[in-house]
């Protein structure tokens, strides 16, 4: 009969035999800083000129936009990135009314929540909120 692998060589809770040492996507805790979308974009002046016309003409637009992407002013069809005349940073504006529709059901739901919860649920919480403070 084989035997059992000695509770030292077994591989800690973080870690899985064959895996690299970072933990896995369940096992880490994003906070809500890293989920919320960027209130910057990067836009870029550029030169571009249509595949089918030669028309070329000075846009602005985002940086994600494909080299070969929208269409001609003039003629409608493809259009190639020539040069990138400068790059700047811009701000998003946010929507004033959405902000406050988000405030105002933040502010009605959390306290239906809370007196949802039973005092065992209220503090399973507590203590996972406490622990995951403190193992930082």
């Amino acid at each position: 009969m084989p035997r059992l692998a000695a509770a030292a060589s077994l591989p800690s809770r973080g870690q899985r035999p064959g895996f690299s040492s970072r933990p896995a996507p369940w096992e880490t805790h994003t906070g809500m800083a890293d989920r919320r979308r960027k209130l910057e974009r990067v836009m870029l002046d550029v030169r571009r000129r249509c595949l089918v016309c030669d028309f070329e003409e000075q846009v602005s637009e985002p940086e994600q936009t494909d080299v070969v992407g929208p269409g001609c002013t003039r003629c409608h069809a493809p259009s190639e990135r020539v040069e990138i005349l400068a790059r700047r940073v811009e701000p998003i504006a946010r929507n004033p009314h959405a902000a406050a529709l988000g405030r105002l059901g933040g502010q009605r739901g959390g306290p239906a929540r809370a007196a949802a919860l039973s005092p065992r649920r209220r503090r399973e919480i507590a203590r996972a909120a406490a622990r995951a403070r403190w193992s930082k």
